[in-house]
Order: C-alpha cells, then structure tokens, then sequence
C-alpha cells in the first residue's frame, strides 16, 4: 500500500494562503527541495511568456504572469526548466495505448518524481505520495467465474471467483531527478 504525506512543498511558510491550482509548483518544490517563490516565481515567468496555440487556447494561465492556475507542461519551456533542474522525463503511456502505470509504488521507481496524472502533477519521495491531498482514486475490481487458470499478477481467487483488480490514478509519465542533481 502506497503510503501518503500532507505536504504544501513550502507554500505556506513562503507566505501564500487559500486554495489555488499550484500542484506543478509545489511538486517541484517537494522534489528538488528549492524554496516555493524561487519554483513558482520561474512557472509564473514561464506561462508570462507562452503564447496561446490552438491545443492550449482554453488554459487560463497562457500569456499570465501566475503560477496559480496551472501550468501547461507540454510546453518546451517547461521541459527545458525541469532538464535544467535535473530531472529526466520517464513517458508511460502512448497515444491509444490505455493506462499500463498508475499511481502505486509497486509500478513506479524509487527516488525524487513529479508524476503527470489527469489534471493534476503530485510529487513522489521514494515511494511516498507528498501533496496537499491524497490524489490516488479507488481501485476496483472485476469477477468471473473460476476455471482453475493460472492467476496473473493483479489477480487473486475467492468464494465469488477470480477478482482482477482494475484501476487506481493513471500516471501518464514522470520527471525523476537524476542523482547528484
């Protein structure tokens, strides 16, 4: 079971308050370990500059100097920034592929990442979620009758049959920081 810590990554103590949409920023902070103006001043400049395209027409955030509405990290830029902090971008899923990694230790690497989920960036410490919520989903689970087959990794037996278990978050790739960096 994965474990999870409530973490800001320095929010609070760097004087902001309310609820906002920072997950990028804060995801940052708690990976690198850098102060949350350093982290979120540098997002803010990064969205100041985008210029709106047709895929990010709808983002709120294109072409203004905040941090605090999200950030669109498909942007060069914003690969540019995580390469220059250290960070190596790790892709788990593919166009038409379905979700092959969610958000569970036993499917993602130890060590300092920012996983790319649906809407939402959460930091990963060695194993540990770190966020100001838990951003995992329910998993659930599927039966069919037993037949005596060979049970797979995600699979167990009981009185109603053989259950696979199915789901928790998608994780739709992440960012792991090299060591030494």
């Amino acid at each position: 079971m994965i474990q999870f810590v409530q973490d800001d990554g320095g929010r609070a103590a760097a004087g902001f308050t309310g609820k906002t949409g920072d997950c990028v920023a804060r995801a940052i902070c708690i990976a690198t370990g850098l102060p949350y103006t350093i982290v979120y001043d540098r997002l803010a400049e990064g969205n100041a500059t985008q210029r709106r395209s047709k895929s990010s027409k709808n983002h709120r955030a294109c072409g203004v100097r905040t941090a605090s509405h999200g950030i669109w990290t498909k942007r060069k830029w914003f690969h540019d920034y995580m390469t220059e902090l250290g960070f190596v971008w790790v892709p788990t899923m593919k166009i038409g592929s379905g979700c092959k990694v969610h958000l569970d230790a036993k499917e993602l690497p130890l060590g300092r990442l920012v996983v790319s989920l649906s809407r939402h960036m959460t930091a990963m410490v060695d194993g540990v979620i770190h966020d100001t919520y838990d951003p995992r989903r329910e998993k659930s689970y599927n039966f069919e009758p037993d037949t005596g087959q060979e049970l797979k990794a995600n699979q167990g037996r009981n009185q109603n049959g053989v259950w696979t278990e199915i789901g928790g978050r998608c994780c739709y790739g992440y960012y792991r920081l090299e060591k030494g960096s």
